[in-house]
């Protein structure tokens, strides 16, 4: 495969809105504190979106600024994905409002639900595009408003989440970041350790799925801590394979952005030092989708990574999903 052929990251970008959350902010709401949030998760503070944004909202703000990182316009798009667990509407997707907003006419737009694991999922759609030659560039939008659907009665969750969004071009042309493998999983038995039980067509809504609070997140954190931290490793090992590559090659992990325990303990699985661990957690919380690539966009702006640096991103997320993707710095 040739590099004309060969999948690309040629523009990036995140937004985050400008409400900060503090831990201090939730102990006026719940019975908790910022020692206890601290401990348990490595949060500090988050971001949450007001009530008129919606997650379309931030992903349009997230894909100009990919766009313009990029050097194009929305006429050089040709399909438009988008990973997302809080879409504005259950109908139409994310993606063709996006279309509408963005103004990319007639394009494809498709929407993704792997949640957390959105990222990785998406990339590997948008590579597999671009590498059939099906699509010259392809814009991949991570989108997240995950306040939409916190209980803020439930200390457990409230004070994990966050909300973002993110945005890559994935081309064609041989600039930036080369997409150089992809590896995913899932298994659906695990499905209910994270899950929204209400709202869809199994559960639709009612006065009583209303009364019973089941429109909103729902996790077993002991479960998946423990599944998050096995299959992670397991996936980016396989991703490593594929590369042919060994763990030391690593310049950055960028693991999905959950908990500080879960980061922790992933790079004491894969050998790496702290100095090559990547973590946002303590400034965002856990965005789902977008906290890989809202990640991925500080390191950038934040650090020199120079020409032939390796990236490994890998994640974890609701149904059971997990996948992680090895990039490599080309210019």
């Amino acid at each position: 495969m040739t590099d004309r052929q060969k999948a690309h990251i040629i523009g990036m970008g995140a937004y985050v809105p400008e409400r900060v959350m503090t831990n201090a902010d939730f102990e006026k709401i719940v019975d908790t504190s910022d020692e206890w949030i601290v401990t348990r998760t490595g949060i500090k503070e988050r971001r949450i979106a007001s009530e008129e944004q919606s997650t379309s909202d931030m992903g349009v703000l997230a894909a100009r600024r990919a766009l313009d990182d990029a050097g194009l316009s929305i006429d050089d798009i040709d399909l438009i994905l988008v990973a997302t667990m809080t879409p504005d509407y259950l109908c139409p997707s994310v993606s063709t409002i996006l279309q509408r907003k963005l103004g990319a006419k007639m394009v494809g737009a498709v929407d993704i639900s792997a949640a957390c694991c959105g990222y990785v999922y998406g990339i590997s759609i948008a590579k597999a595009y671009v590498e059939a030659g099906m699509y010259r560039n392809v814009l991949f939008v991570t989108s997240e408003k995950m306040s939409a659907i916190v209980d803020y009665k439930d200390r457990r969750t409230c004070v994990v989440f966050g909300d973002g969004a993110a945005a890559m071009v994935v081309s064609c042309q041989a600039a930036k970041f080369s997409i150089d493998a992809v590896c995913l999983g899932a298994d659906g038995q695990q499905g209910s350790l994270m899950q929204v039980p209400a709202g869809g067509s199994q559960n639709p809504v009612s006065l009583d799925t209303i009364k019973n609070r089941q429109h909103y997140f729902t996790m077993n954190g002991r479960e998946v801590f423990k599944g998050a931290v096995r299959q992670m490793e397991e996936v980016a090992k396989e991703c490593l394979a594929v590369a042919g590559i060994d763990m030391s090659e690593i310049s950055w992990l960028i693991p999905h952005q959950a908990n500080a325990r879960i980061i922790e303990a992933m790079a004491k699985r894969c050998n790496l030092p702290d100095n090559k661990v990547y973590n946002v957690i303590h400034r965002y919380g856990n965005t789902s989708a977008s906290s890989i690539p809202i990640a991925f966009c500080d390191l950038v702006a934040e650090n020199s990574v120079t020409v032939g640096e390796r990236l490994l991103f890998v994640a974890f997320g609701a149904g059971a999903t997990w996948g992680a993707t090895l990039l490599k710095k080309i210019s």
